[in-house]
């Protein structure tokens, strides 16, 4: 994918989130490589003045900016979101499931499942290899896999409304 990705750390209430700095973030997730003359153009601002807020952004975790891959591209054309019941301590469980290589995405949740995990695979004896280890984990009660068939929208544009 051409486009970088823009990760919002905090929410709209966070002191650095003045209306430039949300122009300024549309900017760079249209394209995360926008130079800032052409950024500061667009928002009112120098290309300095650009600078010197994207780094203030980036200081305090409010985003970062990251290249965005395409799995299948990669060699990677399975992907699921596994559901994972469990009993215990709900924070460790999560930890150590983020440490597998395959998982790009824990969260805790208030559904029928405690964790949703994303993964993305070689293939489907790949994914069962990663269900296997996940089943391992202590804590994990039963997992449920959601196999992707095909992604119809997926965008990181949300948090400058």
């Amino acid at each position: 994918m051409a486009h970088g990705r823009i990760t919002i750390r905090e929410g709209a209430g966070h002191p650095l989130l003045d209306d430039v700095a949300k122009q300024i973030i549309e900017q760079l997730q249209e394209d995360g490589r926008r130079p800032y003359a052409a950024i500061g153009k667009a928002v009112g601002l120098s290309e300095a003045a650009v600078r010197q807020r994207v780094q203030r952004l980036l200081d305090a975790g409010v985003m970062q900016i990251v290249a965005v891959t395409d799995p299948l591209q990669l060699g990677f054309p399975r992907q699921a979101m596994i559901g994972v019941r469990t009993t215990g301590d709900l924070e460790a469980i999560a930890d150590r499931l983020a440490e597998l290589d395959e998982i790009n995405y824990v969260v805790i949740t208030a559904g029928s499942f405690e964790l949703l995990t994303e993964v993305v695979c070689r293939n489907d004896d790949h994914l069962l290899d990663i269900l296997q280890r996940i089943r391992a984990v202590r804590g994990v009660v039963s997992t449920e896999a959601f196999v992707y068939l095909k992604l119809r929208k997926q965008t990181y544009t949300w948090g400058t409304a």
